[in-house]
């Protein structure tokens, strides 16, 4: 057979993920905060891009296929994912919530480089006090360049670093000792734990270990009880000490801590040679010790989680899904701005080359913006849809749910949904919970009828473990047996797997904790 050249013409049809494509799909996962910072990018980067007023148009015709949705007259086109209209579920499958429906009870989640250098400090180590005769690396009134200044410290909380810092400059006048003390306050972590040793310090300053341990007994009298520790038996001691509570019984159930934790009792009251009621009140006071006293300061306040689902009952039978204007970024094209530099550089190709780039990098964002708000709503509306029996009675009836039956639902690639679930919250009459929180692994019924999601199992053995009294803790076995009797078909290494991932000892220590607190009770 002999080999021939030829030029054919062939029409073929293939997905090219081009930049732009990429960056849409890398914005669906984009979480609120992300997608706020991604938007300030590109509105310095773009000149066209407007940040939206707050009384802009609204979106009215991102969720096509919803009953009471109209087109709006409102320039959607040139206005990014402003605000995206309410999606009315169907009628034919009302999603109530009865007047006074109790909420579950266990869901709280409803909506200074002016200081000396290491070589100043070794030489002023090394020559002692008369060596800083006419210099101090912080002042001699405690407060100098390296200390915040009286605004600082009005408008922020005092840090664990400055109220340490303060406490050494008080106790050591200017001289090497009040070096070595600002050193060993620089060691020290957020936990209030020192991170090197007097040795090692004393080998980077050059001066006698004694030296450093002396500096740093005085330093562990500091507030609060506990810093300058080096381990937490040493911590937990520091702070007994400072009540005038460590005892030889006390020191040496401290020495202890891994018996304490293995909850071995009879050997620990054999150590500390006390009885079971003295032991039992050593425990309680050894419980209400700090083990992480620097946390007390630096206490960043907790972010608030931002919704970018409303659900709320409309009060017909059914639910509204909204989507939180406050999460989508307003953004939107100044036209007017274009033409006026369009006319201004209609000479200048290079000019005008870069703002129809502009142009086309702003509309192509408007127009993701909006995608992305209207593929957030469809998800959610169906997620509402499949997860009805938890919005109306709770957490036991949250059914399993995977990706692929919200992705053939709504006609959508599983890997879209799970990109629209990463990281968004919705807000429902139950609380906050985030998208992926609905998609839970099927149990199977002991009469094989509708499975059980493994959340609400693992509720069910949460409340059983709750229920649990002195006298009668259940075992794995028996939680099984129960749940047999309730349908739920269920294997006791499953129910070992969900009791460790609850964070529930096993029904040993569980039996030793319900005895210890009988005995305090009483």
């Amino acid at each position: 057979m002999a080999l021939t050249q030829r030029l054919d013409l062939r029409q073929t049809q293939s997905l090219v993920m081009t930049p732009q494509l990429q960056q849409a799909i890398r914005l669906l996962q984009l979480s609120h905060l992300e997608l706020t910072a991604y938007v300030d990018q590109e509105l310095e980067r773009n000149p066209l891009l407007d940040r939206g007023e707050a009384d802009a148009p609204v979106m009215s015709d991102a969720f096509a296929d919803a009953p009471d949705m109209q087109a709006g007259d409102s320039p959607v086109d040139r206005l990014g994912a402003d605000r995206v209209g309410t999606d009315r579920l169907a009628e034919d499958a009302p999603l109530a919530v009865g007047d006074g429906a109790p909420l579950d009870a266990d869901f709280t989640n409803v909506w200074n480089d002016s200081g000396p250098g290491d070589d100043a400090v070794e030489a002023a180590v090394d020559g002692g006090a008369g060596a800083l005769g006419t210099w101090s690396s912080r002042g001699t009134d405690g407060g100098g360049d390296d200390l915040p200044n009286w605004e600082e410290r009005a408008s922020r909380p005092e840090s664990l670093h400055d109220h340490l810092l303060a406490q050494a400059h008080l106790a050591f006048p200017p001289g090497a000792d009040r070096l070595i003390a600002e050193r060993l306050v620089d060691q020290v972590d957020d936990a209030g734990y020192l991170a090197t040793t007097a040795a090692a310090l004393a080998d980077e300053l050059g001066c006698p270990a004694a030296r450093v341990e002396r500096v740093l007994d005085k330093l562990r009298a500091c507030d609060p009880p506990g810093v300058f520790a080096r381990d937490l038996a040493d911590c937990l001691a520091l702070q007994l000490a400072d009540r005038d509570r460590l005892d030889p019984a006390m020191a040496a159930l401290v020495a202890n801590l891994d018996l304490v934790a293995a909850r071995n009792l009879p050997r620990l009251r054999e150590l500390c040679g006390v009885d079971a009621e003295d032991l039992t009140d050593m425990l309680a006071e050894l419980r209400a010790l700090n083990p992480k006293p620097g946390l007390a300061f630096d206490v960043q306040p907790a972010e608030v989680v931002v919704p970018d689902v409303l659900v709320r009952d409309d009060g017909r039978g059914g639910w509204l899904v909204d989507l939180n204007p406050d999460a989508l970024p307003r953004v939107l094209v100044n036209q007017t701005y274009h033409a006026e530099v369009q006319a201004a550089c209609a000479r200048d190709r290079a000019a005008r080359e870069y703002l129809a780039d502009c142009l086309a990098s702003a509309n192509w964002l408007v127009k993701a913006l909006h995608q992305r708000a209207t593929t957030i709503l469809k998800v959610a509306s169906e997620i509402i849809r499949q997860q009805d029996g938890f919005l109306r009675h709770g957490i036991q009836h949250l059914r399993p749910l995977i990706l692929r039956d919200i992705a053939e639902a709504i006609g959508m690639h599983e890997s879209t949904v799970s990109r629209v679930t990463t990281a968004k919250y919705m807000a429902t009459p139950r609380g906050l919970f985030e998208l992926k929180y609905f998609f839970s692994a099927a149990i199977g019924r002991v009469d094989g009828g509708e499975a059980h999601s493994a959340e609400s199992v693992r509720h069910r053995i949460k409340l059983l473990v709750d229920a649990e009294q002195a006298d009668s803790i259940l075992s794995d076995d028996q939680i099984v047996e129960i749940l047999r009797g309730q349908g739920v078909d269920i294997a006791r290494r499953t129910v070992a797997k969900y009791r460790d991932a609850l964070r529930i000892p096993s029904s040993v220590q569980r039996r030793r904790l319900k005895a210890e607190a009988a005995a305090l009770a009483s």
